[in-house]
């Protein structure tokens, strides 16, 4: 059977991307776990402190549904961590307000983050670390920047919370 399997012609780009994106992620969420948030938490309170943000924007930036964010954000409620509020711009809206303890919790977990990503890079010398970074960057600023229309679309892996 291995004879007829085809010959690669070039590296497997999905794997290595897909590989690296999960440890990366198992990392970050049993890091971000010790404090007591998720990725997808630290996600909503990093950018909700930005400005003033819905919870459909909050979504859309976490590429999360909407059922995901709904919980996402119940949770952080529940913690005192943020409270959606009306919006000051649009009576209509809601955002979603970080709390004292929640801006002090997002500044610890951004620490986290950049400690996952600072000790991912940190096993590259630094040629090879810039040069990623590029390589990366221009990926997803040309050539993969919109994922591709279709009969339906790809799901990503789901995340263990």
């Amino acid at each position: 059977m291995t004879a007829m399997t085809p010959a690669r012609t070039e590296p497997d780009l999905s794997y290595l991307l897909d590989h690296t994106s999960h440890v990366l992620r198992t990392r970050m969420t049993a890091e971000l776990g010790e404090i007591g948030l998720t990725p997808r938490m630290h996600c909503v309170l990093v950018h909700a402190l930005e400005e003033e943000r819905t919870q459909a924007q909050l979504a859309e930036i976490g590429d999360m549904d909407k059922t995901t964010m709904v919980v996402t954000v119940d949770a952080l409620e529940k913690a005192g961590l943020a409270e959606r509020k009306p919006s000051s711009t649009d009576r209509r809206a809601r955002i979603i307000a970080v709390t004292e303890e929640g801006a002090k919790l997002a500044r610890e977990s951004q620490r986290i983050v950049d400690g996952v990503h600072e000790n991912a890079l940190a096993s590259l010398p630094g040629t090879e670390r810039e040069a990623l970074l590029r390589a990366l960057n221009h990926l997803v600023t040309g050539h993969l920047e919109s994922p591709a229309e279709g009969p339906s679309t790809a799901r990503r892996p789901r995340q263990r919370g």
